[in-house]
C-alpha cells in the first residue's frame, strides 16, 4: 500500500466490448422478457442456487486462467451453465473481451520468454447477501500456473489468490444472471488482472525528517551480477516466512488487505524482513526513522510503501540496486505504477533462477511471480530495487 492514510486500491475486471450478439462464444444468454411476463417478487437463493453461483464463478475464472495457457482451447467453459444461473448479455460480452485481452497478455509474456503449459483454478464461495432481486456473492479464486520452460532449478509454477464480488440479478422469471464481477483486493496485481492499478494520492509530507528519494532501477535483462556479501541477516528465513504466509495472514499482525487504509503489501514484506533479523526501532508511529510492528501497533514505516522506503534508506539497512534483475533472495522491489514519484507496491524476492528474481507479495496474494512477468504487464511503471 502506498500510505496508511492515503492508499485505497480497487480493481475492475469489467471490460466493455463493442460486440453485441445473442450468443457469445457458445454462452447461452437470457432473453429479454416482455413487459407482460410474470415477475417473481422474492427469487430465492437456496443451497442449490448458491452452488450454481460457485460453479459459474469457477467456470468464468477457469476460462481466464486458460486464456493465459499457451495452446489452450479458446472455447468458453461457461457455456455449460445455461440453466438456473446465466451470464447477462453485458457480462457475456465483457467476458469475451476479457479473454481476448488475456490472450494478448499471453503473447506479451511469451515475447519475454514466459509461457504457461497448464493452469488450474479453484473458486470457493465465501458469503452471499441478498437484497430484493440482487444477490452479492464473495468468492476466493486460487490459481496455479505451471511454467512451460523450466531450466535448472527454476520454479515449476507460480500461484496467486484473488478475491472477487459477483453481482447476480434476477430477471422477471426469477432466473439469476451474473451481471458484474469486481475485484476486492487492494492490490489488483494477479497475473490475470486486466485493469490498471488505481492512481492514488501522493506520498505524505516528510514532517521534517530526511527522506532521500530512492533512485529508479533499470529493467534491462542480464545486468552485471551483484552478489550478496552481507551475513547480517538471514535471507533464507525472510523467503521462508514470505512463502509460508503468501496466501494466509499471520495473526501476530493485522491484515490490511481490503482495509480502508490500504493494502497489505508493505506490512507483509516488513514481517518477512523481521523474520530474517530486522530489529525494531521503537518510537513515534509517524516518525519515518522508526520501524516497528506488532498485533497492536505498527509504525507507518512498517506498513506504508513510501514510509518504508524512507526508513530503509535513512537507517542504511538497504542500498539501492541499479537494476531490478540484480536483486537476490531477501531483497525488496517497489513499483510506482503511474510514475508520479510516490511508490505504490512492495514485494520481496523469495527465489532466483537463471538470472530472474521471483517475487512474493500480498494484495493480490502471489507466490513466486517472475519479475519478467510483472515488467511485461506494467512496462511503463517505475521500479526500485533495495539490497537488504
Amino acid at each position: 500500500m502506498k500510505s496508511r492514510k492515503l492508499s485505497r486500491r480497487r480493481s475492475r475486471t469489467a471490460i466493455v466490448s463493442a460486440a453485441a450478439a445473442s450468443v457469445v462464444a457458445g454462452v447461452a444468454l437470457v432473453p429479454n422478457w416482455s413487459a407482460g411476463a410474470a415477475v417473481v417478487n422474492d427469487p430465492t437463493v437456496d443451497a442449490s442456487t448458491k452452488a450454481t453461483f460457485q460453479k459459474l464463478a469457477d467456470a468464468v475464472f477457469t476460462d481466464r486462467t486458460q486464456a493465459l495457457v499457451h495452446g489452450a482451447a479458446k472455447k468458453q467453459s461457461t457455456s455449460r451453465f445455461s440453466g438456473d444461473v446465466r451470464l447477462s448479455n453485458t457480462q457475456s460480452r465483457d467476458e469475451s473481451s476479457a479473454l481476448t485481452q488475456l490472450r494478448g497478455r499471453q503473447t506479451k509474456l511469451a515475447e519475454v520468454g514466459e509461457t504457461y503449459s497448464a493452469g488450474t483454478t479453484k473458486v470457493t464461495l465465501d458469503a452471499t447477501r441478498v437484497t430484493g432481486r440482487t444477490a452479492k456473492a464473495d468468492v476466493t479464486e486460487t490459481t496455479t500456473l505451471t511454467y512451460a520452460k523450466v531450466t535448472g532449478d527454476a520454479p515449476k509454477s507460480t500461484d496467486f489468490q484473488a478475491h472477487h464480488e459477483l453481482t447476480f440479478k434476477a430477471d422477471q422469471r426469477g432466473t439469476w444472471q451474473l451481471s458484474k464481477i469486481e475485484d476486492t483486493d487492494e492490490g489488483g496485481l494477479a497475473v490475470n488482472t486486466l485493469s490498471k492499478p488505481a492512481v492514488k494520492a501522493p506520498a505524505p509530507a516528510d514532517d521534517g525528517n530526511t527522506t532521500p528519494d530512492a533512485p529508479r532501477a533499470a529493467t534491462t535483462r542480464n545486468p552485471v551480477a551483484v552478489p550478496k556479501t552481507s551475513t547480517t541477516y538471514d535471507y533464507k528465513a525472510m523467503a521462508a516466512y514470505a512463502e509460508k504466509y503468501w496466501n494466509v495472514y499471520n495473526t501476530d499482525y493485522p491484515n490490511f488487505n481490503g482495509h480502508a487504509d490500504g493494502g497489505d503489501c508493505t506490512n507483509f514484506v516488513s514481517q518477512s524482513l523481521k523474520a530474517g533479523g530486522w530489529k525494531h526501532v521503537p518510537g513515534y508511529v509517524y516518525d519515518y526513522t522508526k520501524w516497528f510492528g506488532t498485533a497492536d501497533i505498527q509504525s507507518d514505516s512498517f506498513v506504508g510503501v513510501n514510509e518504508w522506503s524512507w526508513f530503509a534508506q535513512n537507517s542504511k539497512r538497504t542500498t539501492p540496486l541499479a537494476n531490478v534483475y540484480q536483486a537476490e533472495v531477501g531483497d525488496v522491489i517497489q513499483v510506482d505504477f503511474d510514475r508520479d514519484g510516490a511508490k505504490d507496491h512492495t514485494m520481496i524476492v523469495t527465489y532466483k533462477a537463471n538470472g530472474v528474481p521471483y517475487v512474493t507479495y500480498h494484495s493480490n496474494n502471489t507466490l513466486r511471480r517472475s519479475l519478467s512477468s510483472l515488467i511485461a504487464s506494467y512496462p511503463n511503471a517505475y521500479y526500485y530495487a533495495y539490497r537488504t
